[in-house]
């Protein structure tokens, strides 16, 4: 919660313990925290500019884009004969480790865009006076934040994948790579999820040939960025783009419950 041409987050806060507070009301920049538009372009390396904390700009509308790439993501895992004949306990298992990376995977193929904007004062005002009450709640405390760091870590890697302009294909088969995860801890078919793995990349690798036949890098490119994608941690996903439509309903929950719905 820096100005942007004149950091606080260094010796300022050494000597006040309620500098946060201090730099909220004491603002005098033009790009405070009402401002609506974010400048990308033009933002310093700060480390307090990169924790401030944003939300979405068009809330109602992202999130109901959002609320659309999940449910395919959730029907593609439902879609596939080989996850549908897992145990249900290595499906649970999957969907808990996997939905993340895969939501990305459906926002790049969807080519979402989306906008923040800082959070309202009163609302920062408002955790700051709540924090110790969230420090007691365990559940709470492994929330991650929605900070413009977290924000930009998410749109480099779907940056990322535009750039590689992947087909419905391709989409497809990494879809299963990432889904196939045999590291996951808990799995009782973990040999069989780990061939299962295999024969998704397998199948990558030979429709990147016959699509790419002279970019004989592109296989392994395509698999580094897919695992960029565990950068991007579940609960700033669940913050951003989904608790203001479930408020504290466990997202995980609701997840579970589509993917074991019987089809009518």
């Amino acid at each position: 919660l820096a100005v942007l041409g004149d950091c606080y987050c260094t010796e300022f806060r050494d000597r006040h313990p309620h500098a946060i507070l201090f730099n909220i009301l004491n603002r005098k920049d033009s790009c405070g925290l009402g401002h609506d538009n974010w400048d990308y372009s033009g933002m310093h390396n700060c480390h307090c500019e990169q924790r401030k904390l944003v939300c979405l700009r068009n809330s109602a509308s992202t999130c109901q884009a959002a609320s659309e790439v999940l449910v395919k993501t959730i029907h593609f895992m439902k879609s596939l004969p080989s996850f549908h004949h897992l145990p249900c306990i290595d499906q649970l298992l999957l969907l808990q480790s996997c939905w993340a990376p895969l939501f990305v995977l459906g926002l790049a193929q969807e080519h979402m865009v989306f906008e923040v904007t800082d959070i309202p004062t009163a609302s920062i005002l408002r955790n700051l006076l709540l924090n110790h009450q969230k420090r007691t709640n365990e559940q709470e405390t492994d929330d991650s934040p929605t900070t413009l760091q977290a924000v930009h870590n998410l749109n480099s890697c779907l940056n990322k994948l535009w750039s590689l302009d992947l087909t419905a294909k391709e989409y497809a088969y990494l879809k299963g790579a990432i889904l196939f995860n045999p590291d996951v801890s808990g799995l009782m078919s973990c040999k069989h999820i780990e061939g299962l793995q295999k024969e998704s990349q397998r199948v990558l690798h030979e429709v990147i040939q016959t699509l790419h036949p002279n970019d004989h890098g592109r296989f392994t490119c395509v698999l580094l960025t897919a695992s960029s994608l565990r950068t991007v941690a579940q609960s700033f996903v669940t913050e951003l783009f989904f608790r203001p439509v479930i408020g504290q309903t466990d997202l995980l929950e609701l997840l579970t419950e589509i993917l074991f719905r019987k089809n009518i």
